[in-house]
């Protein structure tokens, strides 16, 4: 993709409130022109993500850690190599040599590059069909489950949504403040970086200077709201990944000790099988031997007296 594209997007999708769609409205073509500049939002959104920056870290020198006022040992004769605090950077305890200190990371940018960004943000979400226009809030109470109705009747409550209102709108704010990636403010407060971290950018009519005529409508039947999915962290999916590992090896250790058991059983009925017969014949060889000794020793003849 070249730096600068330029491919006009005139019209977007249009409902109301409660999710009724109307015809496509045409979006305002000073800002919807179709430019679309790469290194001007990387620059702003760059520039933001900077300035959100507290920079209070902070570190200490050997001159800032307590302590280390005196010479730990004399210059000479101990042997041991010379110290003057045991606070210096070579000792444990010691300072930090060359640590982060307290500072700012506020960037300037100038005010032409920021508009000319933030219009290539609202041009790159409509060439996406990303941009949603709704006649007009006009609720009076906050409710977060109109807001998530209105959201799945949409098909985008799974998304990260922006939703920009014309000027600042309570109830709809409240409304979405506990929805999770959902983003309500109004149309001028929206940056770059607000732009594309949305998916998905519901604008109010007359924030773009449409009056759309009320459509009469009734509140249609609850829709499933859809929840977005969960988005692991590094660390989780790392965790995740290694809980499944250690799931896959401890199945595989039962299985071998399964099967270890299972080949010893057989083994053992094996042999037990085999050596049966041994020991069948081992028992039944004393009796045999019995036997024949029995009738051997009837047959002998009485023993003569001495002395006649």
């Amino acid at each position: 993709m070249s730096e600068t594209t330029k491919q006009p997007t005139n019209d977007a999708a249009a409902f109301t409130a409660l999710g009724t769609p109307r015809d496509r409205v045409e979006l305002p073509a000073a800002t919807f022109d179709g430019t679309i500049n790469m290194p001007v939002m990387h620059q702003a959104v760059k520039a933001q993500l900077a300035n959100m920056r507290q920079g209070t870290h902070s570190t200490k020198t050997r001159g800032l850690v307590v302590g280390g006022n005196q010479k730990p040992w004399k210059q000479k004769g101990t042997g041991r190599a010379r110290s003057g605090s045991t606070r210096s950077p070579v000792w444990v305890g010691g300072g930090t040599v060359f640590g982060p200190t307290p500072r700012s990371y506020e960037q300037k940018v100038p005010r032409q590059i920021k508009a000319l960004a933030r219009k290539s943000a609202f041009n790159a979400r409509a060439r996406e069909q990303a941009v949603i226009v709704i006649d007009r809030f006009t609720w009076e109470t906050p409710k977060t489950s109109q807001l998530a109705q209105l959201l799945a009747r949409l098909e985008v409550s799974h998304q990260k949504v922006l939703i920009l209102t014309d000027g600042a709108k309570t109830p709809v704010y409240l409304s979405g403040r506990n929805l999770p990636n959902v983003i309500v403010q109004p149309y001028s407060d929206a940056s770059t970086y607000d732009l594309l971290w949305s998916d998905v950018v519901l604008i109010e009519a007359p924030a773009l200077g449409h009056e759309l005529a009320p459509v009469a409508e009734k509140a249609g039947e609850k829709v499933k709201v859809r929840k977005p999915s969960a988005r692991k962290t590094p660390k989780a999916a790392a965790a995740a990944s290694e809980a499944k590992r250690d799931a896959k090896t401890a199945a595989k250790k039962t299985a071998s000790k399964k099967a270890a058991t299972a080949a010893k059983k057989s083994a053992a009925k094996a042999s037990a099988k085999k050596t049966a017969p041994k020991a069948a014949a081992k028992k039944a060889a004393p009796k045999k031997a019995a036997a024949k000794k029995s009738p051997s020793s009837a047959k002998k003849p009485a023993s003569k007296k001495k002395g006649k």
